[in-house]
């Protein structure tokens, strides 16, 4: 199974979009996935405020079990890791348009309106499935 079906099927099985990302790399750097699922629960829907979207923030999570800095005085990881989050935010944007759960489904789902509409054109289970896809992607493609 690839990372892409895998996170897919996570965000399919109930996951959220940052659980889906995360997940599907995290036993590639050591860390299991349930571990890793709890650890990323709360960054759905944009940390639970419509802010950066949550297949980003999973990316991020991983680029930081990666390259993240282990050490106070490990300037080159905190440099290497920052550089990685920046050229994925870029690529993720480029692909996408937006960051921002809000502005990535044009809905503040952080309403009830907003979440009504989201939740009855089905932008959770299709547009956020390819934001987990997309991010998936990126991160296949910068070599993680």
């Amino acid at each position: 199974m690839t990372k892409i079906d895998y996170g897919v099927n996570l965000f399919q099985s109930g996951f959220n979009c940052a659980q889906s990302v995360f997940s599907s790399f995290s036993e590639d750097y050591g860390l299991d996935t349930v571990t890793a699922c709890k650890i990323s629960g709360g960054l759905g829907s944009g940390a639970r405020a419509a802010e950066l979207c949550g297949a980003v923030s999973g990316a991020i999570l991983v680029i930081g079990l990666k390259y993240g800095q282990g050490a106070a005085d490990d300037a080159d990881a905190k440099q290497k890791c920052n550089a990685e989050t920046e050229e994925f935010i870029r690529l993720f944007r480029e692909a996408n348009g937006d960051v921002t759960c809000r502005g990535l489904l044009d809905y503040d789902v952080m309403t009830k309106e907003g979440r009504e509409n989201a939740v009855a054109k089905g932008l959770f289970r299709i547009k956020c499935k390819d934001f987990v896809v997309s991010a998936i992607s990126i991160l296949i493609k910068m070599g993680y």
